[in-house]
């Protein structure tokens, strides 16, 4: 990306500017026309379910993003509200969900779902149905190739791998790996790629193992990887699978390096884990620490201020989850400033978005590009003391 990034909300700037009460107008003296229709946008997310830590942040993100508009001129003075649906962290519940909000609900875009899964269901139905998609998932394939109606929000598994294998060669300096993956979508994905691309990095893998989402001991895996010359375990995974991985390990005296996914950049990790989770490394986005963002960026301060009022609303640390949720309905919101609630129109300026600032990085899209983040916008973190700090 080139060029000064170009802030494009105004709700962005405006009304997370400073914290005030949500009650009351951020935006000038514009407001909502009640007499105009409510733009509707639809959201499956898992809400409950092994996939829970994921979307509960994103459904707050989003609800609080719907209380800022709504408190100002809504989108061009029509008001805004996102219809959210919990999809049990199942694919064929999500499915459901999303021809529910389709059919019933008459939404113009649909966000979601927090998993891979859920989300390559979902993103047939919008290439069969013509309707945008912003997923909230990490999964590669959900956008490479390209389709049509489907974008994301979070980096890709690509990105993460990227900075997981630079990790591993240039500061753990290990040649040979173990994986542990999650048998789901995003976890299988994960390894895939992990398991191509670690050869052409000089690393070898030795093991691989997989465990179901729902499983609550991994002893029998870890003692197979026990048994190798592995020099690093990278998980791939989202809570709570890693952080009983991270006990596990701990019980059985296996001291090698975790390294883990993105899937793991919420706190719930070191909530579950406890002191397993010290010393743990993982890719992320730079949101988790603002300092490692340009002070004097638009970036930095949509961030600070992204933080400061998520904790003052719901008393908790906005993680990266909770940014994928508001990027996903800041993109489709700003779209509709152009597009309205035609479907096809909204997706082609979806795909139009340039340097728009949102919370996971600065988003762009083109004909070729669904992804809107690069590797740039992702670092390694490490948990030290029960907290995040910058890997450097």
């Amino acid at each position: 990306m080139s060029g000064k990034p170009v802030v494009r909300s105004a709700v962005l700037l405006l009304c997370l500017a400073v914290v005030v009460s949500l009650s009351a107008v951020g935006c000038g003296e514009q407001k909502v026309d009640t007499s105009k229709e409510t733009y509707k946008i639809g959201a499956v997310l898992s809400l409950s379910g092994p996939a829970s830590p994921l979307g509960q942040p994103e459904q707050r993100a989003l609800e609080m993003l719907q209380e800022q508009l709504n408190a100002g001129a809504g989108v061009d003075g029509h008001q805004v509200e996102f219809v959210i649906e919990d999809d049990e962290s199942l694919p064929a519940k999500a499915t459901e969900a999303m021809n529910k909000l389709i059919t019933t609900e008459n939404v113009a875009a649909v966000l979601g779902s927090s998993t891979t899964g859920a989300s390559l269901a979902m993103s047939e139905i919008a290439e069969s149905k013509k309707i945008p998609l912003v997923v909230c998932a990490a999964g590669t394939q959900l956008t490479q190739p390209v389709k049509k109606y489907v974008f994301r929000t979070p980096p890709t598994d690509s990105m993460a791998i990227a900075k997981v294998l630079d990790y591993l060669v240039n500061k753990a300096k290990v040649k040979k790996i173990a994986i542990l993956h999650d048998a789901n979508a995003f976890g299988t994905g994960g390894a895939d790629e992990l398991s191509k691309k670690a050869p052409d990095e000089g690393i070898e893998v030795v093991a691989r193992e997989s465990y179901g989402s729902t499983d609550t001991d991994m002893t029998a895996q870890l003692t197979k990887v026990k048994d190798t010359p592995a020099e690093a375990l990278v998980v791939w995974g989202t809570n709570p699978g890693p952080a009983i991985i991270a006990k596990n390990m701990q019980q059985l005296g296996i001291n090698i390096p975790f390294v883990g996914s993105h899937g793991i950049a919420n706190k719930k990790f070191i909530e579950l884990a406890g002191a397993a989770a010290n010393g743990v490394v993982f890719p992320a986005g730079k949101m988790l620490i603002p300092s490692s963002i340009p002070e004097d960026s638009e970036w930095r301060t949509a961030v600070d201020d992204f933080k400061t009022e998520f904790k003052t609303k719901y008393d908790l640390e906005a993680d990266t989850f909770a940014g994928h949720g508001y990027d996903a309905g800041l993109i489709v919101t700003e779209a509709m400033k152009t597009a309205g609630t035609d479907k096809a129109e909204l997706r082609d300026q979806i795909e139009k978005t340039k340097d728009l600032v949102g919370i996971g990085g600065i988003f762009t899209y083109s004909p070729t590009n669904h992804d809107g983040l690069s590797e740039d916008d992702l670092m390694m973190i490490k948990i030290e003391n029960g907290n995040w700090t910058e890997d450097k």
